[in-house]
């Protein structure tokens, strides 16, 4: 835990949160994403508190993990834990029967999220 780059591993994390803010607003993704996950956009107000900060938690975790095997030079392993949470999200999402269009957004955001973090770990 020594040898981390922090700095990475907390921009990968708040670049992925903010990444997510922009990707599920109604004037990008979220509009049809709400409709095909049953889903009712609220306001700013009434975000889902419980919802973002566990998001914010696993967007850490995984930017962790992401750390972790930049220090190793395991960029198969990085890529290999991106993939994993990202078909976690979509099985858990076709249980609830999510639409296909809800389901690669919730898949494709994942995927983008661990690219910035891997970026992160380049850039810093």
């Amino acid at each position: 835990m020594d040898n981390l780059n922090w700095i990475a591993i907390i921009t990968g994390t708040i670049a992925s949160f903010l990444l997510g803010w922009v990707l599920y607003s109604p004037g990008v993704f979220g509009r049809k994403w709400a409709e095909g996950s049953r889903v009712e956009l609220g306001s700013a107000s009434s975000m889902p508190v419980f919802a973002m900060a566990t998001q914010l938690v696993a967007l850490f975790a995984l930017s962790l993990v992401i750390g972790i095997t930049a220090t190793t030079n395991s960029l198969g392993a990085a890529i290999a834990a991106i993939i994993a949470a990202a078909l976690f999200a979509v099985s858990g999402g076709a249980f609830i029967k999510k639409t296909g269009y809800a389901l690669a957004v919730d898949g494709g955001y994942i995927i983008a999220a661990g690219v910035l973090m891997i970026a992160a770990q380049a850039l810093f």
